[in-house]
């Protein structure tokens, strides 16, 4: 029988994942002063167990004030360090062979949030002085940020490869830039949020030239056999703002820097952009850059069901497929693909009581949810 396209394994660099599903990150809001902690642990621990290709481990500020609010994780000292070491040390023992990686971010201007369920907007406590490409705020009641400086964006790229040397001795996989969403690699990529003057605006070679050197400074400072993955908005879906066209100029500049593969999201940058969600609805714009750029591509959003990520992958949209409130909903979202798409592969033995050969009660459970 023929392995299901979801389950084939995929070679990135020195890395080998074991399917083609990925758990993107997912900000939980969730962190003390920076450090993952229980609540992280039962989180990732629960989708570890069920065996995605890839987990990657939510936004990470590579300073404190690049987190997107005051209760998001960073990796920027011994003890965010020592806390990421925990957890990963833990997912990597729980027996889903699942690769880890971590994304590494910078919020700019929309960094310093509430957390969603208290409202988001600015914090009304605990936040910091924002700074950006340009001094544009992300809506209005937001406030200005700084201008980056030349002295900035030095110590900025220096944060990002910082924060790379302590994933490596944290132990993790893989590393994923976050250049999407309207944070601040976004935000020196789109005219609507980068109005400088300098080297580092204007053009479209100006706008793509800090987020390029962030890619190319972590490149260097992370082992060759080890992927660097990106997560880009390949639209801003306004006009006058990033599009995909630019984008795909912007994957053949990121893959010639060493980048591995990209999962292509969009939006984020502006507050009053209307993008036309559905079901896959980012799916054309992660098959244009795979087939124009030919850089392995991890498509998202709203993309649901295994029947649905396997013909995305079967058609060539993708070369994985990221489920994210899929896992939230149920983190054994892999094991009812495989069972879906009548895939072979290994539980951990604690949980094959669970199995629809030993257990009457799994077919009674799909009976029931038919018929509802």
């Amino acid at each position: 029988m023929t392995t299901p396209h979801l389950f084939q394994p995929l070679t990135l660099r020195g890395l080998t994942l074991k399917n083609r599903v990925a758990v993107p990150p997912m900000c939980q809001y969730s962190a003390i002063d920076g450090r993952a902690g229980d609540w992280h642990l039962q989180h990732y621990g629960a989708m570890a167990a069920s065996g995605p290709g890839m987990i990657v481990i939510e936004a990470a500020g590579v300073v404190p004030d690049g987190r997107i609010s005051p209760y998001c994780l960073s990796l920027h000292d011994d003890a965010t360090e020592a806390a990421f070491t925990r957890l990963v040390g833990a997912l990597k023992g729980f027996g889903g062979d699942s690769a880890i990686a971590v994304q590494l971010n910078h919020a700019g201007r929309k960094g310093g949030a509430a957390r969603p369920w208290e409202g988001g907007g600015p914090a009304k406590s605990g936040g910091w002085s924002t700074l950006s490409a340009s001094d544009v705020p992300f809506d209005s009641g937001w406030p200005t940020p700084r201008a980056a400086t030349a002295d900035d964006l030095a110590h900025l790229k220096q944060s990002f490869v910082d924060a790379a040397g302590r994933a490596l001795r944290v132990g993790f996989d893989a590393i994923e830039l976050h250049s999407a969403h309207g944070y601040l690699l976004h935000q020196f990529l789109s005219p609507l949020s980068n109005r400088r003057d300098d080297r580092y605006g204007g053009s479209l070679d100006n706008r793509m030239r800090f987020p390029l050197e962030v890619v190319e400074a972590v490149r260097a400072a992370w082992p060759a056999d080890k992927p660097l993955g990106i997560r880009i908005s390949a639209t801003d879906w306004i006009d006058g703002g990033w599009t995909a066209d630019e984008s795909v100029v912007y994957a053949q500049a990121f893959k010639a820097a060493g980048i591995d593969y990209v999962c292509v999201s969009s939006g984020g940058l502006a507050a009053n952009a209307k993008p036309p969600i559905g079901p896959g609805y980012q799916l054309p714009l992660a098959r244009r850059i795979r087939h124009e750029v030919g850089i392995p591509t991890r498509a998202v959003g709203l993309i649901a069901s295994p029947h649905q990520a396997e013909t995305a992958l079967a058609e060539g949209d993708a070369d994985m497929i990221a489920v994210g409130r899929g896992f939230l909903d149920n983190p054994r979202w892999v094991w009812h693909a495989a069972q879906a798409l009548g895939a072979d592969i290994a539980y951990p033995p604690q949980y094959m009581a669970a199995l629809g050969r030993l257990w009457p009660g799994a077919a009674l459970a799909r009976s029931q949810a038919a018929a509802e």
